[in-house]
């Protein structure tokens, strides 16, 4: 495996330094009437990107980022999804025979991405207008997805769940269980998942003619005090979390407000934390199943890279590659013998 994989074209250029290929033909040419600063930025974007200077050859090295918040310094190794999938993927490189390299979430933003060596990335959540992305592309660097990316190219591939059977899944255990007001606590990553998950939950409750409640979660909210509002005027008897830390927030709020769960508010959480099988009560959870999407993902950014010189092992083909996710039922959703016993007349919300 020595093949050289080819450097940054003008198009490439042009979409780094957001201007036109006739813009980069005059400014790397010294042609044409340019304001002197863009010709400046293009030419910047040109070195940057290696424009000219032959492609180093492969390092038996991918790259892993997780480009949700790209530049925010948050710890997402401490996530129990992200954890495992860090740790199946580095197993699977090894088992190809590459090293994995881990980048730290608050340099998403930064000119690293320009001369990174690697021979591919796999991306994790890659929100809308990821520069990380732009630059991996303006370079020609192979790159999959965890999670359909905002603006899939043809040859795109990407490693996922059909978030919308999962959701549905989710709900209509739910409903089955007497929950008649289903809240979604989500709305605060910009990335495949949070959308795919509330335009899902959305139109099950359209098809229901029930209003839908969006809860927005923040990841500080350890009390939970956005559900406040919702528990105290009775609008929800059941809530369906988005990330990690939510049914710790609702329990904590639901204790508060004096609702026992599964009793007064069912709860479900997409959550790869083993210790929701512990708490008081132990916590309806959906598995995406990290260790497989990792597997899945290594295998096929290896197959990217190694194509060109391996036909006997072709790319995969492009579009999504699905590792279906798992509801694993327990006591929050248990359930009722009856409807709920909510203080007062129930009053839902938008």
């Amino acid at each position: 495996m020595t093949g050289v994989p080819p450097g940054p074209t003008i198009a490439d250029i042009a979409r780094a330094a957001e201007v036109s290929t006739a813009t980069v033909s005059h400014a790397l040419n010294g042609t044409g009437r340019l304001a002197e600063g863009t010709r400046r930025r293009v030419r910047e974007t040109a070195t940057r990107l290696g424009y000219g200077v032959p492609r180093a050859p492969r390092t038996r090295t991918l790259g892993l980022a997780v480009t949700t918040f790209a530049g925010s310094a948050w710890n997402f190794v401490a996530v129990s999804y992200f954890a495992r999938w860090l740790t199946a993927a580095t197993a699977a490189a090894h088992a190809h025979g590459y090293a994995l390299i881990t980048l730290p979430a608050e340099r998403g933003a930064q000119t690293l991405w320009h001369d990174l060596a690697v021979d591919g990335m796999l991306l994790l959540d890659s929100p809308r207008d990821d520069p990380v992305l732009r630059a991996l592309r303006a370079r020609g660097i192979p790159v999959v997805f965890d999670g359909r990316p905002a603006d899939p190219r043809p040859g795109d591939v990407w490693v996922d769940d059909d978030q919308t059977v999962t959701t549905r899944e989710v709900l209509d255990h739910l409903a089955a269980a007497g929950a008649r007001r289903i809240a979604l606590h989500g709305g605060f990553g910009d990335e495949h998942y949070t959308h795919a998950v509330t335009e899902a939950y959305r139109r099950w409750c359209a098809d229901r003619g029930r209003p839908p409640l969006v809860i927005p979660f923040d990841p500080h909210d350890a009390d939970g005090h956005a559900f406040d509002r919702a528990f105290a005027e009775g609008a929800v008897d059941a809530v369906h979390c988005l990330y990690d830390p939510g049914a710790r927030q609702a329990l904590a709020a639901a204790a508060r407000h004096g609702l026992a769960v599964p009793d007064r508010l069912l709860l479900v959480c997409a959550s790869e934390d083993p210790a929701y099988a512990t708490t008081d009560p132990p916590v309806t959870t959906v598995t995406l199943h990290p260790e497989r999407i990792a597997e899945t993902a290594v295998r096929a950014l290896v197959a990217r890279v190694e194509s060109p010189s391996l036909p006997a092992a072709p790319s995969p083909p492009p579009g999504r590659l699905t590792v279906p996710a798992t509801l694993l039922p327990r006591t929050s959703s248990r359930p009722r013998g009856g409807a709920p016993s909510w203080r007062g007349a129930p009053t839902p919300r938008r």
